[in-house]
């Protein structure tokens, strides 16, 4: 019998699990980021929606599209192999209701990294690999680069599977002084693993709605201004249904955070 153990925290699990894709939480993250609100038609925002969640109407297709440019670490410095725990994510977060309760949906996010989408996989985002970009801000500032002071402009772009996907901009007004536009709605998705079974296609091994608990959370360096965003149709895609019908504010900030927990709210199985 073999009684050797495969560890790791996800594929591939092997005898001394230095090749899993990620360490076992926590997971410390940090990330400089572009946040440009934007409206869609309510329609298509409501046919995002897994079941277990409403449309709100008193957001009337609000959203949001992020740009964030990460370093990731668990317990054992992993950030020190940066070309593992780096990476650039693109997402776009729909707002919703959750038995009355004011909450963001991920439909769509992309990201450059196959240790992050694992991550992602096991949190309910759905990630796909894609090209993400963003402007960097540098401490030592020059024609290189914006500086964090009014009317400096940030901007950020995706691509996947050759075509572009998204493209935004930020234009800096004034450094963030009230706490409340950074509050961020909890973040619900649907967590789904799928069987491969010829009679049990329809009935995943998981299918329910999860919350993200992350923790720690710090802002710092958050400046607002407005955004501009554009979703251009493209082939194969359904993302450019979500085609800004107008945009508001956009920040650019920095963040860091920790997660470590996953809280199920409702098994769609059911």
């Amino acid at each position: 019998m073999n009684t050797a153990k495969l560890i790791g925290f996800n594929y591939p699990l092997t005898p001394k699990g230095k090749s899993t894709l990620n360490p076992p939480p926590p997971w410390y993250y940090s990330s400089d980021f572009l946040d440009v609100e934007f409206w869609a038609q309510p329609a298509a925002v409501a046919s995002l929606l897994p079941n277990g969640l409403e449309p709100d109407p008193a957001a009337n297709g609000h959203c949001n599209a992020l740009f964030y440019d990460w370093q990731f670490s668990g317990d054992n410095e992993e950030y020190l192999d940066p070309a593992r725990y780096q990476y650039r994510e693109f997402f776009i977060l729909v707002d919703a209701l959750f038995e009355g309760r004011s909450v963001s949906y991920c439909p769509y996010i992309f990201v450059d990294n196959d240790a992050a989408l694992a991550r992602g996989w096991t949190q309910g985002y759905p990630k796909r690999l894609g090209q993400v970009f963003q402007t960097r801000y540098y401490a030592a500032t020059s024609k290189a680069g914006p500086a964090l002071a009014p009317g400096s402009k940030f901007a950020g772009s995706l691509t996947a599977a050759g075509q572009l996907i998204a493209e935004a901009v930020v234009t800096l007004r004034q450094a963030v002084t009230d706490p409340s536009l950074l509050k961020q709605k909890p973040v619900i998705n649907l967590l789904h693993v799928p069987r491969l079974a010829a009679d049990k296609h329809d009935k995943p091994a998981i299918h329910e709605l999860v919350e993200n608990v992350p923790s720690s959370v710090k802002i710092e360096q958050a400046w607002i201004g407005e955004g501009s965003l554009t979703l251009p149709v493209c082939r194969g895609e359904e993302i450019s249904d979500l085609a800004p019908l107008r945009c508001g504010k956009g920040i650019r900030a920095s963040m860091a955070y920790v997660v470590d927990d996953l809280k199920t709210l409702k098994d769609l199985r059911n």
